[in-house]
């Protein structure tokens, strides 16, 4: 969970049962939107979203929280 974000909700990170890395984060905007459906972030990879997919946005402080949770999913054996 993020720390630095109040209220009750946050960005979070955890890994679910199906050992699936689950992000939950703030919902993207119109501009934010708007790039990813015009720039090809990795070369060759399509440009948008396709159906079926979604973006979540996290702050990039929360890289600490994302490596510790895939540490502990390689520690309990998941990966």
């Amino acid at each position: 969970m993020d720390p630095y974000t109040t209220g009750g909700g946050s960005p979070t990170v955890w890994v679910d049962e199906k050992r699936e890395l689950v992000i939950q984060g703030w919902v993207p905007d119109e501009e934010l939107l708007t790039k990813i459906s015009t720039t090809e972030w990795v070369s060759g990879h399509d440009t948008g979203i396709p159906k079926g997919e979604n973006v979540t946005r996290v702050p990039l402080r929360m890289a600490a929280i994302l490596r510790k949770a895939l540490d502990d999913a390689e520690r309990s054996g998941l990966l």
